[in-house]
């Protein structure tokens, strides 16, 4: 049986795509609707803009991730490969893809691919990316904006 390297959960969130997509472009907001509660803190001043941008997290565990993005599309798209603070890309992504479907309802969907992860060190703490655990973010980020 082949292994699931790419995970999915989508939701329609009750709310503009703006005001979705500022809470996932926004570093320093990640935190607050984090479902893995791994997210610590992010500097402010980091808004995503565009690709070939990094952000930088601080985990709970005390260790930093620089986050790359590789896509952006604002308002509908953003992914970015995450690594430790001073090292390469290992090769899995996350990303969010909103679809408004009026003025105030967005289908979320939120992906964890790591189809190009190599370091088997890294498989069992992927393999906890189930959809459930994806969903969780995707909820709590719900309940920020959803009136």
């Amino acid at each position: 049986m082949t292994e699931q390297r790419i995970v999915q959960a989508t939701k329609i969130i009750h709310a503009p795509a703006a005001d979705i997509f500022e809470l996932i472009a926004d570093p320093a907001r990640q935190p607050e609707w984090d479902g893995n509660d791994n997210l610590a803190e992010a500097p402010e001043g980091q808004r995503i803009t565009n690709v070939n941008q990094e952000f930088t997290m601080h985990l709970t565990n005390g260790q930093s991730r620089t986050n790359y993005v590789v896509e952006f599309s604002e308002g509908r798209v953003i992914a970015w490969n995450p690594a430790p603070t001073g090292e390469a890309a290992r090769g899995h992504l996350f990303r969010w893809e909103l679809r408004p479907l009026n003025e105030t309802a967005t289908e979320v969907t939120h992906t964890y691919d790591w189809t190009q992860l190599v370091d088997e060190s890294r498989f069992e703490r992927a393999r906890s990316y189930t959809e459930q655990a994806l969903l969780n973010s995707v909820n709590r980020l719900s309940l920020k904006v959803e009136v």
